[in-house]
């Protein structure tokens, strides 16, 4: 059976190339997008006026970086870019009423690094809503303008739903910056297709991605401590072929943001960085949150069930990644007009880069570096919140289907956590079930 015969009950060919469901659902939805309206404090009852709004100076918009989802990547982008002054102004979109109430209770995004805790609540908050308010100054958001430069911190899985909500206050001046984990939607060949289909031609923003391998975990609503400091690799995932400058406005700012040690890399570059980001998103944050534990009791002398379903994880991962480096759909990233020539980025030496050995290396390095630290994951199911299993495992059982691979593994530690099962005795039992493909090929 071919790969595209395989998928049909979950994506749609459209000019050749086969579409996820997420894609295909948009492509065939006719619905206008919806108006939104931006609450402040003020809209609030009874509120004491603590925070501002964004209204009091709307000229500031072609310099005024929105900040949409302030968990703990949110909050670490806001701390870092609110030292830059006021010259820089910064806009909190808050996704709760009930969240815009607390910080009129209780104003300020608190950080905590090195042991020092620093609150910062020099932030303009607001909640987008299609519920216009009953009390207060009626806006729409950004007074019905364009949004100049958007970060979207939510989870993976609500990052593109809640960008595409916001279509019509995007336009081809606009630069949308990804910073949740996994691999972002709109690589090719599906940025074009999302594009084409919810924009004018050449009207679509220039999408930014943030690769942040920084660890921060919550202490609670708007408090994070900063543990694990590390880098931001950024850049264009699908640059407007006109406005392509729009994005160096945002760029700028985040390299210049104290803290982040962030740096621009050409797209295949990104790409790889990206895919490498997934391998140990996809290994730590599963394994921990079913074991309900601190992430350095995978490398700190592991028992052997655990170290050899790690060693199983990798392998699917590595065959999966060896694959899609040399596959068709990855010609464009690897030597395409936004790309750089590297030669440590040809299809050999990827498929290298890739294999289990290195990825097994790579693992160690950042588990020896986050060992002290609670992945996001664990802290979620812990909390009865969603994961981003999917957009992680979930990810890699795709793209394993769709080039002919299979990954048993990955796809049952992926139902292992969306069933909240918990324990370390349910991996051993998971590395017995499936422990005959550790030697075998998929197929």
């Amino acid at each position: 059976m071919s790969t595209t015969t395989r998928l049909l009950s979950q994506s749609v060919p459209k000019n050749g190339v086969t579409m996820p469901p997420w894609l295909h659902e948009i492509t065939q939805s006719t619905s206008a997008a919806p108006k939104l309206y931006a609450w402040t404090p003020e809209n609030l009852p009874n509120s004491s006026g603590n925070g501002k709004s964004q209204s009091a100076t709307p000229k500031d918009l072609h310099k005024r970086i929105f900040i949409l989802g302030i968990g703990n990547l949110g909050r670490l982008y806001a701390n870092s870019l609110a030292k830059l002054g006021q010259e820089v102004p910064v806009t909190l979109v808050l996704h709760r009423k009930s969240l815009l109430e607390h910080w009129v209770s209780e104003p300020g995004i608190e950080l905590t690094r090195h042991g020092v805790t620093e609150k910062i609540s020099s932030f303009d908050v607001e909640w987008w809503t299609e519920e216009a308010p009953a009390h207060g100054p009626v806006r729409e958001v950004c007074d019905g303008s364009k949004i100049a430069n958007l970060l979207v911190a939510t989870k993976a899985p609500d990052a593109l739903p809640q960008v595409d909500r916001l279509r019509c206050y995007l336009d081809g001046n606009s630069t949308v910056g990804f910073v949740q984990n996994g691999m972002n939607k709109l690589w090719p060949p599906y940025g074009a297709i999302y594009s084409e289909h919810r924009f004018q031609p050449r009207q679509h923003p220039n999408w930014l991605v943030c690769v942040t391998t920084h660890g921060v975990y919550s202490l609670g609503t708007f408090k994070s401590v900063h543990a694990a400091p590390a880098d931001i690799a950024m850049g264009l995932v699908l640059p407007n072929p006109d406005t392509a400058h729009a994005a160096d406005y945002l760029m700028e700012q985040i390299l210049r943001a104290p803290e982040l040690e962030a740096r621009k890399v050409p797209r295949n570059a990104l790409w790889v960085l990206q895919l490498e980001k997934l391998i140990i998103n996809s290994l730590i944050n599963p394994l921990t949150a079913v074991i309900r534990c601190m992430n350095g009791h995978l490398f700190d002398q592991p028992a052997p069930e655990l170290k050899k379903l790690m060693d199983m994880l990798v392998d699917e991962a590595s065959q999966i990644l060896q694959a899609l480096a040399q596959h068709p759909s990855s010609e464009d990233i690897l030597s395409g007009v936004d790309s750089a020539p590297d030669a440590d980025l040809s299809k050999e030496a990827l498929v290298e880069r890739f294999s289990a050995a290195r990825l097994n290396a790579m693992l160690q390095r950042v588990g020896e570096k986050v060992k002290e630290n609670r992945s996001s994951m664990c802290q979620d199911v812990m909390a009865g919140k969603q994961t981003e299993v999917r957009e992680f495992n979930g990810w890699l059982v795709q793209m394993a289907e769709y080039l002919g691979l299979e990954a048993p593994n990955h796809k049952k530690l992926c139902e292992l956590v969306e069933a909240g099962v918990a324990g370390e005795q349910n991996l051993l039992r998971l590395t017995l079930a499936l422990g005959s493909h550790r030697d075998g090929t998929p197929t």
